[in-house]
């Protein structure tokens, strides 16, 4: 059977998986590929903060209220570090941390990052594929008056607060996707871009050679979900950075960005307005309300997305 692809990076995207693999007839049918731009080294330990919130998710076992980090976790461990003197700005908690160390380990054996993170989400009882974007080092560097940043010390230490210039994928010209990855494009059903920051959640695996070429091919059945409403993000920086870059936060400027690869794109009914704006794109507007309080907007949403690439569940 033919999988459905989504591409994917933050809370918001895993918060819509778990709505698409709940109606999805067949969770195995749901190719993840995941963002890996964010990943980042502390404490000795390869972080991959966007395959972690999916794989959280989709294994059960999220933080519910904050989205990202394991259920009920502690942080002995992150406390201890800090009376040694070290870092403590980056939020490790101390089961969260087996992953991080699976993952390291996993990495020096010479294990690829889509070979241990199959392993990983294998164990956890994560149904559908989760892919990152390449098995290549690529980093999202955050480009503001302070400097560059790498874009951990941005979002998490500096709180994202920063002036964003522009955004750079460092790495990515070299990378190649993970294997896969452009298979899954080619041959799938229907390919979804979840309501992610479009600059450091999707745009990083667009940068990856050959991806925004195999989407453009399938864009008849690509939908986008918007991650910004009522020119607001939901959740995260994209509509600050947005307008630090002269650009309007809306839900249209969004579509503008990936008007060359996406057929249908999704607004919320607050948006409802901009929906002449987004078919001059060349795009088949579709309304709903895409703000997921709970199970039952993540499954109506997903349910709407499904319903508007002619997929049942």
């Amino acid at each position: 059977m033919k999988p459905v692809v989504a591409l994917a990076g933050g809370v918001g995207a895993a918060r819509f998986l778990d709505g698409l693999a709940r109606v999805m007839g067949d969770p195995e049918r749901l190719y993840v590929v995941g963002n890996t731009g964010d990943d980042a080294v502390i404490h000795g330990l390869h972080i991959s903060p966007d395959l972690d919130t999916v794989m959280y998710m989709l294994g059960g076992v999220a933080d519910p209220e904050r989205g990202w980090g394991v259920r009920g976790d502690t942080f002995h461990c992150l406390e201890a570090l800090g009376r040694l003197g070290a870092e403590t700005w980056f939020q490790l908690g101390d089961r969260d941390l087996a992953t991080h160390l699976r993952r390291t380990e996993g990495l020096r054996k010479g294990l690829t990052l889509a070979q241990v993170t199959a392993e990983i989400t294998a164990s956890l009882g994560v149904r559908p594929a989760l892919v990152p974007m390449s098995n290549e080092r690529v980093r999202t560097i955050v480009q503001t008056p302070a400097g560059e940043l790498e874009f951990q010390r941005y979002f998490v230490a500096r709180r994202a607060r920063d002036r964003v210039l522009g955004v750079r994928f460092d790495g990515a010209k070299r990378a190649k996707p993970s294997p896969g990855v452009l298979d899954a494009v080619a041959e799938a059903e229907a390919i979804v871009v979840c309501p992610s920051n479009p600059f450091i959640s999707i745009d990083p695996i667009l940068a990856i050679p050959g991806v925004r070429r195999a989407l453009r091919r399938r864009r008849d059945r690509v939908a986008a979900v918007s991650p910004i409403v009522g020119g607001h993000a939901i959740k995260g920086p994209a509509a600050r950075m947005m307008k630090s870059q002269g650009i309007r936060p809306a839900a249209v400027e969004v579509a503008r960005r990936y008007a060359d690869f996406v057929g249908v794109f999704i607004l919320d009914e607050v948006d409802r307005r901009q929906c002449a704006a987004v078919g001059q794109l060349g795009i088949r507007p579709a309304v709903t309300n895409t703000i997921m309080r709970g199970e039952p907007e993540r499954i109506a949403l997903a349910r709407t997305v499904m319903g508007e690439l002619g997929l049942t569940p």
